[in-house]
């Protein structure tokens, strides 16, 4: 075991509400497969530090193990779901020690532009008019507290209410509990009626009000707009790096870890289960 050096390092009470909810490998069940070489917490803290300070995989310091092998650890977690289940297993138990079910009922849905840098194709960018960015958007659902549901990544030319379907599909797919949805005013018009025809959700709109200027916090909006905020602190998040959308995803889905295992250190164990 490496010494915690740096902020982003788990402390031992945030890696006591991890591991017994790290999905076992397959050479652990006596499934095959060969055996790894890192501990568990290493390498999650090595990405976590990734995510966080938005450094390029060589650039990783050295009382971590090798980039390489640090790299093949993110890429099997991204490509075999791993990062998903352990996210989503950190989320119900989240919702758990608030008291809540483990499963949402609701959800709030909103989208945010970022830059790309070269290393993004051509075919995976576009220019938001809006905002004035050339780069992705990303599509965010969460739940009333504000913990990640669902993430699409998409060219920043892609309008909300078109990307609104395939986001509220996969939710859907992912969490079938939910059955009311809030948003914003870029999500209005024949998108509400399809989703209630097609998914039998209620998409219900939260229109600014009229007359207002300045900062207002609109109801259930918020929620969602702080996690975007949550993620643009991650360095990683706050352009656009990676090759490939999924890849973007599960970026986001690393930079709300921190997230969820501070809530999840300050509740007694006994509360969290």
């Amino acid at each position: 075991m490496r010494t915690s050096v740096y902020p982003t390092d788990l402390s031992d009470a945030q890696w006591a509400q991890i591991m017994p909810l790290v999905p076992v490998p397959a050479w652990m069940g006596g499934r095959g497969g060969r055996p790894e070489g890192y501990c568990h917490r290493v390498m999650i803290d090595a990405m976590l530090y990734v995510v966080d300070n938005g450094i390029k995989w060589r650039a990783i310091p050295v009382d971590f193990p090798a980039w390489d092998a640090v790299y093949r650890f993110w890429r099997r977690w991204r490509d075999q779901q791993l990062l998903t289940v352990l996210h989503d297993r950190l989320r119900r138990a989240c919702r758990v020690a608030d008291g809540r079910d483990p499963e949402p009922s609701a959800a709030v849905i909103d989208s945010q532009s970022v830059k790309a840098a070269e290393t993004v194709a051509a075919g995976d960018r576009g220019f938001d008019a809006g905002k004035k960015i050339n780069g992705t958007k990303r599509h965010i659902a969460v739940d009333t507290s504000g913990l990640l549901l669902m993430v699409m990544v998409t060219g920043a030319d892609v309008q909300d209410r078109d990307q609104g379907l395939p986001l509220l599909a996969r939710l859907l797919q992912a969490c079938p509990s939910v059955a009311k949805i809030w948003a914003d005013g870029g999500y209005a018009g024949a998108l509400v009626t399809i989703v209630a025809a097609t998914l039998h959700l209620v998409l219900e709109i939260v229109r600014r009000p009229a007359g207002a200027r300045g900062l207002v916090v609109l109801p259930r909006r918020w929620v969602v707009e702080r996690t975007l905020a949550w993620l643009t602190r991650a360095r990683r998040l706050a352009r656009d790096y990676e090759r490939r959308p999924e890849s973007h995803e599960a970026m986001v889905r690393w930079a709300m870890l921190p997230v969820m295992t501070r809530r999840l250190a300050r509740t007694p164990p006994t509360a969290a289960r």
